[in-house]
């Protein structure tokens, strides 16, 4: 049969054929080609190689990154988080380098692999929206703080554990299921009695990050404890884990076997182990003299004192009161009014100590001057207003005095304190980062916060635990510092205070000290009983001024000695003992 032979179709339309994309074809190669573009073709092979996965065990996250530069330890941290830790670990860095940036990066590479769709992340309150700003503007992470019961229905939430560990919170987080939960300041969960590790044992997670500085500070029972939360059986059972690695309560045994056991869960990063470079620190220690009436003050009360502890037959642990008005006398009369006039009110009518606490009382109301307040006052005028500076101060009646002191010489200032809600703690924190040059922060305020864009502190008053100074100074001398960080000691003369501060620094040089020798130097210390309670016994058993410095020399006399033996140990290339340096580095 020939072509023209074979019928057409029913409808009587020919059949043809479309040859326009031939046609097409041919008028684009007559122009050189749709591949003549030499720079769209390295584009398009530069997509391609940045879509390309190396191996299994490269971090995806990385690429995804513009508003971050990890650090070279946050990364070798997120990995080993990763792909050996297989997504449970304590994170133990010290205190400013950065256990957010690397819990925000595992998070981040997990989302990235699918691995993790529904995220809770627990944090003190006044941390919530830091960690909600941080993961969404460094991270890309579109997390939310927890206001209402139905923000639980969330992917990624961030919520305080006092809220998380209440009802009726409580029963829809142990109702669900979550692929990872992130704790931050984890150290609260130590005591496995308290109701944040109980709630922490109902919650069911695949994945789990534990963010503490100081994993362990008391004994080992602690660190079987956030291990055992982490990953049940680790260390074996209590009974077990007590009879291969417990000496006492502070001393293990077989150190390397549980160092070996500590570094499949935990990784510690210190500031000496790298190159990590930070600003300076700028110490600058301020004696101030007192006012006669200021003096007096002191005397009385540390006369009141010493007579209490003379009664109670030399037991520090019943005058837990008296003891706090012996520092907050070195802080500033408005905390001794507050503290006197409850002890006054805790007293039976007739009771002679009554006078004694009034006596003091119209000692206080004799006062004209406020030297710590003037000189803080003065150092700020010296200050450029266009750089902030940061009040630490451990009494919240110190606190309020400092404030209205400014406010009546037209300076501002605004509070941050442990007893504000988490919105108003950030609010202040805004005016501070945008308005105020001033912060004054309490102790428990300061937890938690990151003051980089601050690099001026004033300790108006001294904590007696070198642990806590450090913590403050952490705050601010931190990764993300780009100034030298000025540190500010003021030190009545003639007072405890006086020697606290020569300790610390003339003795120790602990300002400049890292953290990580620090804590070692005290734990070391402490197995006799905690610094804090050495200084007391110094301060109330001693007859003069002489005794009390000979005290103090005594013991730092012995943290030297613990600091030079240390020394004198790494470089011989030993490993020691105690509770801390099991921690050792990542």
């Amino acid at each position: 049969m020939s072509v023209q032979d074979i019928p057409e179709p029913y409808s009587g339309v020919p059949i043809t054929f479309d040859q326009s994309w031939h046609e097409n074809l041919q008028s684009r190669l007559d122009r050189g080609g749709p591949w003549d573009d030499v720079r769209l073709l390295r584009l398009s092979l530069q997509a391609e190689q940045a879509g390309l996965v190396t191996h299994f065990e490269e971090l995806q996250c990385l690429k995804h990154l513009s508003a971050v530069q990890p650090m070279p330890h946050q990364v070798d941290t997120a990995h080993k988080v990763l792909f050996e830790m297989r997504g449970r670990a304590i994170l133990a860095d010290e205190v400013g380098l950065g256990k957010t940036i690397e819990a925000g990066l595992i998070l981040k590479e997990y989302l990235i692999r699918g691995l993790v769709r529904k995220v809770l992340i627990l944090v003190p309150a006044s941390l919530v929206l830091q960690w909600v700003r941080e993961l969404n503007q460094k991270f890309g992470i579109p997390a939310i703080a927890q206001k209402k019961e139905h923000s639980w229905q969330s992917d990624i939430v961030v919520a305080s554990m006092d809220t998380a560990k209440r009802d009726p919170h409580k029963d829809i987080l142990h109702g669900g299921v979550y692929d990872l939960v992130i704790v931050d300041e984890a150290h609260k969960l130590k005591n496995k009695k308290t109701t944040n590790y109980q709630f922490m044992l109902g919650l069911r997670k695949k994945y789990c990050l534990l963010l503490t500085a100081t994993p362990v500070q008391n004994n080992l029972d602690e660190l079987f404890n956030l291990i055992t939360l982490l990953k049940p059986g680790q260390l074996g059972k209590q009974n077990e884990f007590a009879a291969n690695f417990v000496v006492d309560k502070r001393k293990p045994k077989n150190e390397d076997a549980l160092r070996g056991e500590l570094s499949k869960v935990m990784i510690r990063n210190r500031r000496s182990d790298g190159q990590l470079d930070f600003t300076k620190r700028i110490v600058r220690n301020i004696p101030l003299e007192l006012s006669e009436e200021e003096k007096a003050l002191y005397d009385g009360v540390t006369t009141f004192v010493k007579e209490q502890y003379t009664a109670a037959g030399g037991d520090l642990n019943s005058l837990f009161s008296l003891i706090t008005l012996q520092r907050e006398v070195c802080s500033s009369r408005d905390a001794v009014f507050v503290t006197l006039v409850n002890l006054s009110k805790k007293l039976a009518p007739d009771s002679p100590l009554r006078d004694k606490i009034w006596e003091l009382v119209h000692t206080i109301k004799a006062i004209k001057a406020n030297t710590k307040a003037e000189k803080t006052f003065e150092l700020i005028q010296s200050i450029d207003p266009g750089e902030k500076v940061i009040i630490f101060t451990e009494y919240r009646a110190t606190q309020e005095s400092l404030l209205k002191y400014f406010r009546d010489r037209g300076m501002s200032a605004v509070p941050y304190s442990g007893n504000m809600n988490r919105g108003k703690k950030d609010w202040m924190m805004d005016l501070f980062r945008g308005r105020a040059q001033v912060m004054i922060a309490t102790e428990a305020g300061g937890e938690g916060i990151n003051l980089q864009f601050c690099h001026h502190m004033i300790n108006f008053d001294l904590p007696w635990n070198p642990m806590r100074v450090e913590q403050r100074i952490g705050r601010v001398h931190r990764l993300g510092q780009k100034n030298d960080v000025k540190i500010y000691n003021l030190s009545t003369v003639g007072t405890i205070e006086e020697h606290i501060l020569n300790l610390l620094h003339e003795k120790i040089n602990m300002f400049e000290m890292v953290i990580g020798g620090l804590d070692v130097i005290l734990e070391r210390l402490e197995k006799q009983g905690s610094l804090e309670k050495s200084i007391y016994k110094i301060l109330l058993e001693a007859d003069n001024e002489e005794q009390i410095k000979q005290g103090v020399e005594s013991l730092a006399s012995s943290m030297i000695a613990i600091k030079e033996e240390l020394e004198s140990s790494q470089e011989e290339g030993n490993s020691a003992p105690p509770v801390q340096e099991l921690l050792g580095g990542s």
